[in-house]
């Protein structure tokens, strides 16, 4: 049921990505007057085409729907020779700024897909983690900037406090510290707790590229907190049995720390294999009652302690710790959602970020400073989408909005064979008067080819080594 949801999802959002990229390219040449032969979705040999009588375009959906083209009247590539009364509607006899015009509408219709489905995302509301922090572990960014967990962060603004930004949950909290982190700014989080509103300096410097590249929240010691951690089994003869846990415990603190983030929790008992830590729980004594229908019964804190029975990590082969114990968390969550302007306002500055962000990455990773494995292809495309329609309609969206953006980004890199390949010719002519040679287009376009095969072979590496984990 997974896989055929998986197929499902990323059927249909390749062919909204599509649709509206080669609709952006179609609808501005007929803007221009330049007459379209075809608009296909998918490449191979068509399964379904019908001709629209006006406009003489060909519509197809081919056998191989991994992408899709729109091909135009041009006298460089017809083979026959083009009546007369069609000549002044052939791609080729375009100006610069039309031909610009019509290659930029397809990556350019990739951002306004991805600012309609965010806007819808953000006026339709969605629930996403509170901004609250875990016990961050000492010596981490967080902990040295005075957080000692539970306080809730409202607002980021940079050192000198002449910008500030509200910040409605965890989502937007660490989208708002990666864009800053690029630059290494030092920023300032506004956080309430029982006591009053407070600020705490937070320094980026000391992140690298790697942490980018990985869970940078865990190395700065921010982690979602404010969850109620309870337990939702305990498999048999495992260090948590011994030590007396039980179904439904909740867990208060570990040595003495508050415990309300799963993942903080679970670090640290890898981080204390063979080492005895010390649990403080409440337990309902009479839980067996109240699941027959009784009365709640009184709940008792008590202190177990636990040592962790070490065990070799499957993917980095380091020994950790392990319980023996699964967890429920019960995060606490807000609302969030938008009037139409300012879901559209925030669409529009969402999909700015993502695509300066995904450049800023492409330079990191030609640069060397972003590892290659950022790269993902169909495979990983396909899991996200079916991950993403499990989660329900925003979440879906979102996904799509994130790879339209995407789509709309790598389209304008200056790789020949893509629309940004073909706008560097056009500046080079609008800036010269000269249009590229035909010679020097087929080096460039075999040049870029290969460097489009190149990118989607370690795309799909990485794929499989998700995959296959190795």
């Amino acid at each position: 049921m997974n896989l055929l949801t998986e197929l499902v999802a990323f059927v249909v959002a390749i062919g909204v990505l599509v649709v509206v990229h080669e609709y952006g390219h179609y609808s501005v040449a007929r803007l221009c007057g330049v007459k379209v032969l075809r608009f296909s979705i998918g490449f191979g040999k068509p399964l379904v085409q019908w001709v629209n009588k006006k406009s003489g375009t060909e519509w197809t959906i081919s056998a191989l729907p991994l992408g899709g083209y729109v091909k135009m009247l041009d006298e460089r590539e017809s083979q026959d020779t083009i009546p007369t009364d069609d000549l002044p509607h052939a791609f080729n006899r375009q100006s610069v700024g039309k031909r610009i015009a019509i290659v930029a509408a397809g990556p350019v219709a990739n951002f306004i897909l991805a600012i309609v489905l965010f806007a819808a995302v953000y006026a339709s509301g969605v629930t996403e983690p509170s901004a609250i922090v875990a016990a961050p572990p000492a010596q981490t960014v967080a902990a040295q900037a005075g957080f000692q967990g539970g306080e809730t962060i409202v607002s980021v603004s940079n050192a000198s406090g002449s910008d500030t930004e509200r910040v409605r949950s965890w989502a937007d909290l660490r989208w708002k510290l990666l864009s800053a982190a690029f630059d290494q700014h030092r920023v300032v989080l506004a956080a309430r707790d029982g006591g009053g509103t407070y600020d705490f300096p937070l320094d980026l410097s000391r992140l690298t590229s790697k942490d980018l590249d990985d869970d940078f929240m865990s190395k700065l010691g921010l982690e979602a907190g404010g969850s109620k951690l309870t337990i939702a089994g305990v498999e048999a003869d495992s260090a948590a049995q011994q030590a007396g846990l039980a179904k439904g415990d909740r867990l208060v603190a570990i040595d003495g720390r508050p415990v309300d983030s799963a993942s903080t929790f679970i670090a640290y008992v890898k981080a204390h294999a063979g080492k005895p830590v010390h649990l403080q729980i409440v337990r309902d004594t009479n839980a067996q009652n109240v699941a027959q229908g009784a009365q709640a019964g009184q709940a008792q804190t008590m202190t177990l302690t636990v040592t962790p029975a070490a065990q070799r990590d499957g993917e980095t082969g380091e020994e950790v710790g392990r319980i023996g114990a699964a967890l429920a968390a019960q995060a606490p969550t807000v609302d969030v959602r938008y009037g139409p302007i300012e879901s559209v306002q925030l669409g529009a500055l969402r999909t700015w970020d993502i695509a300066i962000y995904s450049l800023r990455m492409f330079g990191r990773m030609l640069t060397g400073e972003a590892s290659l494995k950022n790269l993902s292809g169909p495979v990983t495309i396909a899991d996200y989408a079916g991950k993403s329609a499990r989660l329900g309609p925003s979440a879906f969206l979102s996904f799509l909005a994130l790879v339209s953006i995407s789509l709309g980004v790598l389209n304008l890199l200056p790789i020949p064979v893509l629309d940004g390949g073909h706008l560097l010719y056009y500046a080079v002519e609008a800036v010269t008067g000269k249009a590229v040679s035909d010679r020097w287009q087929l080096v460039l376009q075999r040049a870029g080819l290969a460097c489009i095969v190149a990118l989607s072979a370690i795309a799909l590496f990485n794929d499989l080594a998700r995959l296959i984990h190795f």
